[in-house]
């Protein structure tokens, strides 16, 4: 492998504006295909073969007047008992009135029609019936649809639009160039040359561009979820970056050694481009593999973002080549360009090498790791465990509107109608009962509405609206609870264990709230399964990479302890509120129910990716005589530098979208700029080293079977060297 990319760097460099020319016809064409193709992305989460989505599908069927988007006009009278009044029925008619005449709107029903007025007299609810789904309705119907009632409003009444609607995709925006800024400075300081840090930044700025286009062009016939965009862009600019941080570090490194620019380039890509291909591979497997899970929108999400990374790394291992062809030496510093001169004529290999500077932070923290390494593992290991205490306390749901941005319209109808009717208006039931004949149904709703209302903490069940064969009844269920509250799940449960023995009908519970708590049952369930997955695949790529045993399960329980310190820190801040005003959270509540198990894949790659551009260098030390003491240290010193500057700018994109007004992007940018953070500087830079020096020479042993059985693929490019060696008489 270490080979064949070598020969693919130097063909990059040699045909640089070929390969620069072709990249740049890709991102126009695709950047068009974009244009022209791109389609709306889904704000809800579909989860087929629960209960919630099979009475979906069959209120779409029964109900097409009602398949569309729904919405909820909330209305607060300047004082109580006004809606009781004619003059304050004639306002509420009017509202109504001027919603049911919006562009995309169906119907609107009044609140005194609906009989939706509050006990007081000063809160009504106007339920507005939209054409189209909510991913359909356009941002001019939106607009339309927040500016109704300026009539009344200029009466001293509040009038506050919300419902699904207004579920918006959430744009990128100005947070995620802070972001890039500060990879920007990390990378000017890691080379201490503008030329090397411009060049890495526009080579992942392309591959980003590249990626995010492509998968634009295919939303047109892909259905992608809002967040699976900004996923894709958020991940796909931390590894482009990363990645290519990797390849012009180690030719700046080749060209100091003496060698000429094509020949340090390919040594380059043969060395750390196969690590960079190694890494991406992990995290496109990891992405890849929540397909596993069976669940349609995290498969998308996963594959959309994977296609990000395949191109991070495609545009590494090609691009990157073509434009350090370009920049030539002067990506080294200008003291280094003038010291060193490299030229096509072999080395001086006479002269004696240069002695190696050891004085650098990474050999002396590594020294420093070694010398206290028992204090260091169980200081590490008990501060981790302490930041994870809190994952014991997680709850998982899908986004209501009561955690939106305050001030949003979403947010201010959300808390007029908890403030005037109780929370559990805010995330009403729906019962769907269908009979094989219109007298079975008849017979069998009075029955459900029975029970449902003898149910604890249900509120009200609302008189059944039939369809037109008479065979399917919905009835709506409201409790008296939040939809995201504890009570409310297990009022779900309650109801769906009392109506499972009613005759001559199928009785379905639905909902957005019934849906989002399906969903976070499934993904709470297949959540043990996706991690067991991850582990052993870890287990069994370092096994590959590093040819020991030892090795990949310290690995493997190294990762164990970012995640769990991961999830305990982001429960801490989004769930339970500690610090929230340091990441501008206006009001806690539970994780976002894709987020562990998304978390999980991506941290999985980049943690290997750290393991691999680390470890690597101590086993390629040891197998050539050093004590696995001084390998360790070797490869800290080697490795930390970029590691850190790695960590930095993946740390800095992450964290930039914590800036967003999103709370569930705002969580996971949180979620991966701590996980990043943690597994680079607490696991891989400060466990590793002192469980290696631990283990001694054990932690590379591997029995010699297994060692037969393995393929050979050769991240540390030992074939790359042999090659190279044999190839030496020729050139001489």
């Amino acid at each position: 492998m270490s080979t064949l990319l070598y020969r693919l760097g130097r063909g990059a460099m040699r045909r640089r504006r070929f390969v620069a020319a072709i990249w740049l016809v890709v991102l126009v064409g695709l950047g068009l295909a974009a244009l022209n193709l791109r389609g709306p992305t889904a704000s809800d989460f579909s989860m087929p073969g629960t209960e919630s989505q099979q009475a979906r599908d069959l209120l779409d069927e029964q109900f097409p007047a009602a398949s569309g988007a729904t919405g909820t006009i909330a209305l607060k009278a300047p004082q109580p008992g006004l809606l009781g009044t004619p003059q304050g029925q004639a306002v509420a008619t009017e509202v109504a009135q001027e919603a049911a005449t919006l562009p995309g709107v169906l119907s609107a029903v009044d609140p005194l029609t609906a009989q939706a007025i509050s006990p007081d007299g000063q809160y009504g609810l106007i339920q507005v019936q939209f054409a189209e789904g909510a991913d359909k309705v356009t941002d001019e119907e939106r607009e339309a649809y927040e500016q109704v009632g300026a009539a009344a409003k200029a009466q001293g009444w509040q009038v506050a639009p919300g419902g699904e609607v207004l579920n918006a995709e959430p744009q990128a925006g100005s947070s995620e160039v802070i972001g890039v800024a500060v990879a920007a400075i990390v990378l000017v300081i890691t080379f201490g040359s503008l030329v090397a840090a411009g060049m890495t930044m526009l080579n992942a700025l392309i591959g980003v561009g590249v990626g995010m286009a492509g998968l634009y062009a295919l939303s047109g016939t892909v259905e992608l979820t809002s967040t699976a965009p900004i996923l894709a862009l958020m991940l796909g600019l931390a590894v482009g970056i990363d990645y290519s941080l990797f390849i012009t570090s180690r030719y700046r490194q080749n060209l100091l050694e003496g060698l000429p620019p094509d020949e340090a380039v390919g040594r380059a890509v043969g060395t750390a481009g196969s690590a960079v291909l190694f890494a991406g591979a992990t995290v496109v497997i990891a992405l890849s593999g929540l397909a596993v899970v069976n669940i349609p929108f995290l498969t998308v999400m996963g594959l959309a973002a994977a296609g990000t990374v395949v191109v991070a790394v495609l545009v590494a291992l090609t691009l990157q080549p073509a434009l350090l062809g370009f920049a030539g030496r002067r990506v080294l510093r200008r003291k280094q360009r003038h010291q060193y001169r490299a030229t096509p004529a072999e080395p001086k290999t006479d002269a004696p090498e240069p002695a190696e500077d050891r004085s650098t932070f990474g050999f002396r923290w590594a020294r420093l790791v070694i010398r206290f390494r028992v204090p260091v593992i169980l200081v590490a290991l008990l501060g981790l465990g302490a930041l994870a205490l809190p994952t014991s306390d997680m709850r998982l749901a899908l986004p209501d509107q009561g955690t939106a941005p305050v001030g949003s319209p979403a947010r201010v109808s959300n808390d007029l109608i908890s403030e005037g009717f109780g929370p559990g208006f805010t995330g009403r039931l729906a019962i769907v009962v269908a009979g094989d004949s219109p007298q079975a149904t008849a017979a069998a709703v009075p029955q459900v509405a029975a029970l449902v209302q003898d149910t604890n903490n249900v509120l009200a069940v609302t008189p059944p609206q039939l369809s037109p064969d008479g065979r399917t009844a919905l009835l709506a269920v409201i409790p008296e609870t939040g939809p995201t509250d504890p009570a409310t799940e297990q009022v779900v449960d309650d109801i769906r264990g009392s109506v499972g023995g009613i005759q001559g009908a199928d009785v379905l519970l639905t909902g957005v709230t019934a849906i989002g708590i399906d969903v976070s049952e499934k993904l709470t369930d297949a959540l043990p399964i996706y991690l067991l997955l991850v582990v052993g695949l870890s287990i069994v790529l370092l096994m590959l990479v590093f040819r020991s045993l030892l090795v990949p399960v310290k690995a493997a329980l190294g990762f164990l302890l970012t995640v769990a310190a991961t999830f305990g820190l982001t429960v801490a801040v989004f769930q339970q509120g500690h610090l929230a005003d340091l990441v501008g959270l206006d009001t806690p509540g539970p994780l976002i129910s894709f987020l562990p198990i998304l978390l999980i894949g991506i941290l999985f790659g980049l943690a290997m990716d750290y393991e691999v551009f680390l470890v690597s260098r101590m086993r390629e030390d040891f197998v050539h005589g050093d004590t696995a003491r001084q390998a360790t240290i070797n490869g800290m010193g080697h490795g930390a530098r970029v590691v850190t500057a790695a960590a930095l700018i993946m740390i800095s994109v992450f964290g930039g979208f914590i800036f967003m007004e999103d709370p569930v992007i705002k969580s996971m940018g949180f979620a991966l700029a701590v996980g990043v953070a943690i597994d680079a500087f607490v696991v891989r830079m400060t466990i590793v080293p002192a469980v290696m020096s631990l283990l001694g020479d054990a932690g590379w042993w591997l029995p010699r079977w297994l060692n037969r059985v393995l393929p050979n693929v050769d991240v540390e490019g030992e074939g790359l060297r042999n090659h190279l060696a044999e190839q030496e008489p020729a050139r001489t």
